[in-house]
């Protein structure tokens, strides 16, 4: 083991084995449990986007209640919503009225380059075209300003506007008709005839834009296109999507449901009241349930990280207390957050993994190899591993030990158990190479 003045390597990889029952954390396109073929047999997957999710919100929410290291800091939000999330402010804190607080938003954030949906579909009309993730006070900074500045910006608006009408009907049957068509890009942007947003305004949007000090954004990256000089952010986290360690299988759940009303009128014998046929359930159909137990990996890169906070405008030092901070967030997201899908009719956001395995390299280390056979979970006598959680722990600590042996740049390997069948098993197992640790803190400390 590297001894505790070694400094930290930068990449922290992070290994989870958790056991799920009767849970659909994520669906396809046709409501069904989205799998994998591995290894020559169908496993059950959970993705990555729908992990990443769950740790970002789990981290946001903590730190707007003022929990964890993250406490009160700045947090990112992801919508497609910002015109709308303006014009609020606008007209709650600033007295606009609702139609022209709308509508100036939008201008404003369609001029610095955000596309917008089609303006003949009101549901869709101030939605961008594409999630933005920015900083949680983008919309108030940016109302802000369009409030201080309201006498330049509102005559601003008239006119982009009214080039914009002007723009979205040409006239028929000309070539230059027929290019500012082409130009308009079926938005009903106008083209590029349209009155620039005044300097000082656009510098102030973008500024709003701008991931800035998002602790989630230093995280988790970010990609615009639509605006060229608006930062993208190459994210520090990389995450796997989680598949089972055991061949795949898939129950379809018969249910029904009751009726409160008629079943309260039959147990009061009230029957003859309604003559028609009331025999059932109220109503009844199928779900699909899934269960195993599921391998997740994934990578802090701490350089990248250092990088995007320093990028975001903090100090070296700043950065540097931030970033441990951030870590010890990510690592508890990881641990403890878990996908919302069915979680009212499965319980299954009050899973704990069964093994937590932490360690730093020089580069990332995946272990999905070490499933790549699926667990059979036929008792041992029957020539099977048994039960999957147990033989799962077993696998990755041997598939630990021998890369550690031929990787020396391996250091500071944690463990951290919620299972105490896991946690016997490592008194017999005794790994050598990893500290047992009892709080989630302890994977980083």
């Amino acid at each position: 083991m590297t001894g505790p003045s070694t400094p930290r390597a930068q990449f922290l990889s992070l290994h989870l084995l958790e056991t799920l029952a009767a849970v659909l954390p994520v669906r396809d396109e046709n409501n069904a449990p989205k799998t994998i073929v591995y290894g020559g047999f169908e496993r059950h997957m959970i993705t990555s986007q729908a992990r990443r999710r769950a740790e970002r919100m789990h981290a946001r929410n903590r730190a707007n209640v003022g929990v964890g290291p993250l406490a009160g800091r700045t947090m990112g939000q992801r919508t497609r919503e910002w015109a709308l999330v303006t014009a609020r402010v606008l007209e709650k804190e600033h007295g606009w009225e609702k139609d022209e607080s709308v509508s100036t938003a939008r201008a404003v954030l369609e001029a610095v380059g955000l596309k917008f949906g089609d303006a003949s579909k009101k549901t869709v009309a101030n939605l961008t075209k594409v999630l933005l993730f920015a900083p949680a006070d983008t919309g108030e900074r940016i109302a802000a300003h369009i409030a201080t500045h309201a006498v330049e910006l509102r005559y601003w608006r008239d006119e982009y506007l009214k080039a914009q009408a002007s723009a979205a009907k040409p006239k028929r049957g000309t070539p230059a008709a027929a290019e500012e068509s082409e130009n308009d890009g079926g938005d009903g942007s106008g083209g590029k005839n349209l009155p620039s947003l005044p300097k000082e305004s656009r510098a102030a949007v973008l500024t709003a834009l701008a991931p800035r000090d998002a602790i989630d954004i230093a995280l988790y990256g970010r990609f615009l296109a639509e605006i060229a000089d608006s930062p993208n952010v190459d994210g520090a986290v990389q995450s796997a999507h989680a598949f089972t360690i055991q061949e795949a299988e898939t129950v379809d759940d018969f249910y029904a449901a009751a009726d409160d009303v008629k079943l309260d009128r039959k147990q009061n014998a009230l029957d003859f009241l309604d003559a028609t046929d009331d025999a059932g359930a109220g109503m009844t159909g199928y779900q699909s349930l899934i269960s195993g137990t599921f391998y997740r990996h994934a990578v802090l890169d701490r350089t990248q990280l250092r990088t995007n906070l320093r990028a975001a405008g903090m100090s070296e030092a700043e950065a540097a207390e931030t970033a441990v901070a951030a870590e010890q967030e990510f690592v508890t997201g990881f641990v403890e957050a878990f996908p919302q899908a069915k979680k009212n009719s499965t319980a299954s956001t009050g899973s704990l993994p069964a093994l937590v395995l932490a360690f730093e390299g020089e580069r990332p280390y995946n272990y999905a190899a070490a499933f790549q056979k699926p667990i059979d979970e036929d008792p041992e006598d029957r020539g099977g591993e048994g039960p999957a959680g147990l033989a799962g722990v077993t696998r990755l600590l041997r598939h630990h030990t021998f890369v550690g042996r031929r990787r020396p740049d391996i250091a500071r390997a944690r463990l951290l158990t919620y299972d105490p069948q896991v946690d016997a098993l490592l008194d017999e197992l005794r790994p050598s190479e990893a500290t047992r640790v009892e709080t989630v803190e302890g994977l980083t400390s």
